[in-house]
């Protein structure tokens, strides 16, 4: 059963944002061994896992311990700041059934599957009257805090627009107020003419390592026509989309021929009912890899005064991503 005991927010009234409150979650299951893997398809009815309809290419489900849930209807009254329900949705998207995987060595066409079964819920769960913004995001590795090694995304479905997104909504829409155009349609073109960040340009699709990355291999992944959210996204958008994906992750895992850890964050128009044209969805991969030894840490001046400290510039390390030789037709796993 799914629990969501005494799940709330709270208000902190320095930053303006709401803070979570899961105690459940203490309780979930952690970095299990191969035999005891939930996202297993089940092979026994006796003895099901989380996914009990056996078989699967892509399966989705609600978490057993979510941080938001429609479950969650109270808050406590606490004094100096306001509080209130844990509402939303927390889902988690398993891209296939090989537990041995990883995102980067499925087929182009599964993961193409991936990127439409994205797209399906963001319709769906942004139907509700109480979700106002989608996430999807991907976990690898342990160094960022993955939980279970089977390859898995997650969606956070938020109700109302989280700060980093609301943060970057506010800038579209004041991009697009003074110069009627999306402001990351324009950011794209001025990545491709300049060409010595980009990693990969199809006829629809772009990936490159950003003018301003704040990760030393920080990569950006973006249809190159202005889409809102994958639920827009047509099969031609979907297969090229497929390539650039795999291709950073193919390059990601070939840079030091070992798996690569990253979280993996893809940003779209919010689901208010209202329409946004200012909103051009892309894919954001934040590696805490700062070279083949040494990790990115966040510290004083990450976290403390919310200002990046790079240690590279995002030319270099573009180019020994470049370098990395990739075979979209033929992949397996580091």
């Amino acid at each position: 059963p799914i629990s969501v005991q005494g799940a709330h927010m709270r208000w902190h009234p320095l930053r303006g944002e709401w803070v979570s409150y899961s105690g459940h979650r203490q309780n979930r299951t952690f970095l299990p061994p191969k035999e005891f893997n939930p996202l297993a398809p089940t092979r026994n009815p006796e003895f099901p896992t989380e996914l009990p309809q056996g078989e699967y290419d892509v399966a989705v489900f609600e978490n057993m311990f979510p941080t938001l849930s429609r479950l969650a209807l109270e808050a406590p009254d606490l004094p100096g700041v306001p509080t209130m329900p844990s509402t939303g949705a927390c889902e988690v998207v398993v891209f296939t059934k090989d537990a041995d995987a990883t995102l980067g060595a499925l087929p182009l066409a599964h993961i193409a599957l991936i990127l439409e079964v994205w797209g399906d819920r963001y319709r769906e769960l942004g139907a509700r009257d109480d979700i106002e913004y989608l996430l999807p995001f991907e976990n690898r590795g342990v160094e960022v805090g993955v939980t279970l090694h089977h390859p898995h995304g997650q969606i956070y479905a938020y109700p109302f627009v989280p700060p980093v997104a609301a943060r970057q909504q506010a800038q579209e829409k004041g991009y697009y107020e003074k110069h009627g155009r999306a402001l990351l349609t324009d950011f794209i073109e001025r990545e491709a003419r300049e060409e010595s960040r980009v990693i990969y340009e199809g006829d629809r699709a772009i990936a490159f390592v950003p003018v301003c990355a704040r990760y030393p291999y920080e990569v950006w992944i973006a249809p190159k026509n202005r889409l809102a959210s994958m639920a827009e996204m047509d099969e031609k958008d979907r297969l090229d989309f497929a390539k650039a994906l795999k291709t950073v992750l193919l390059k990601y895992e070939g840079l030091w021929q070992r798996p690569f850890p990253y979280l993996m964050v893809a940003y779209q128009a919010p689901t208010d009912g209202k329409v946004h044209p200012e909103s051009h969805f892309h894919f954001e991969f934040f590696p805490p890899y700062r070279s083949s030894d040494k990790l990115k840490y966040l510290a004083g001046t990450e976290i403390g005064a919310g200002m990046f400290a790079n240690d590279a510039f995002p030319e270099e390390k573009a180019a020994e991503l470049k370098a990395v030789e990739v075979n979209l037709e033929h992949s397996e796993s580091v």
